[in-house]
């Protein structure tokens, strides 16, 4: 089996199980550390032809994350893909577990069985925090509904403003995003790279939890520990003075 992976979380979570089995990923593809296989691109636009030249199995893709347009050409040069699109963390486990053992691993590795154990019982801090949560500025872009990232919040008591919205993503301007009354902003790394000096300063007098965002949205090894490690970052929100 030759797998080429398109999509970062799914990179991880199969050279870690099945080592030997990947033989391409992009160039977001930065974990497990140290991976050395060859790269074709971004997962937005990847090099097709390098893709077609490592002679793939299998190219894994992800609805959010990469174009309908890229799956066709794959399918159309003869090429099998599997597109992924969990949004609730039950779901990402379950299709982890599914292409897991479809690509030959004999039973569920243990950051997997970790996984489930630490999002059985995650920490839930009271009161539920309302919060609005941005993953893109210059436009502003937004958590709406129907998203992992938004399950991943629910179950850490987390209760996003916009996640009622029509839309998945939605694009409020920055006066919308002050007046939605939130209590809390998360403002994650990914795919926009939120820090303490980009982002708090837009809203003054709000807290804003800094968080992970491979953490927050991606499906792998990562959701073992992304529980603890989100928990913590909500719990220490910075407060910033000043205007956008």
């Amino acid at each position: 089996m030759r797998v080429v992976s398109l999509v970062p979380s799914l990179t991880e979570a199969v050279a870690v199980t099945l080592p030997g089995v990947l033989v391409g990923a992009t160039d977001w593809c930065t974990h497990p550390a140290g991976l050395d296989v060859p790269r074709v691109g971004g997962s937005k636009y990847p090099d097709l032809d390098r893709v077609r030249a490592l002679r793939p199995d299998l190219v894994l893709l992800n609805v959010e994350e990469n174009r309908r347009a890229d799956a066709e050409a794959l399918e159309a040069a003869g090429i099998a893909v599997r597109v992924t699109y969990p949004r609730t963390v039950p779901a990402a486990l379950a299709e982890l577990a599914d292409l897991l053992a479809a690509r030959g691993a004999a039973e569920e590795p243990a950051w997997l069985v970790a996984a489930r154990r630490a999002w059985a019982d995650p920490p839930r801090p009271t009161p539920v925090r309302r919060a609005v949560v941005p993953v893109w500025r210059r436009p502003w872009v937004v958590l709406g509904s129907d998203t992992f990232a938004g399950d991943v919040l629910r179950r850490l008591g987390v209760d996003n403003l916009y996640g009622e919205d029509a839309e998945r993503y939605p694009r409020p301007d920055l006066a919308e995003l002050r007046g939605r009354g939130a209590d809390l902003v998360v403002l994650p790394d990914e795919p926009y790279r939120f820090t303490a000096a980009d982002g708090p300063e837009a809203f003054p007098g709000t807290p804003c939890a800094l968080v992970s965002g491979r953490h927050l949205t991606w499906y792998g090894p990562s959701l073992a520990e992304a529980p603890a490690v989100l928990a913590a970052q909500l719990a220490r929100p910075v407060t910033a003075p000043g205007a956008d």
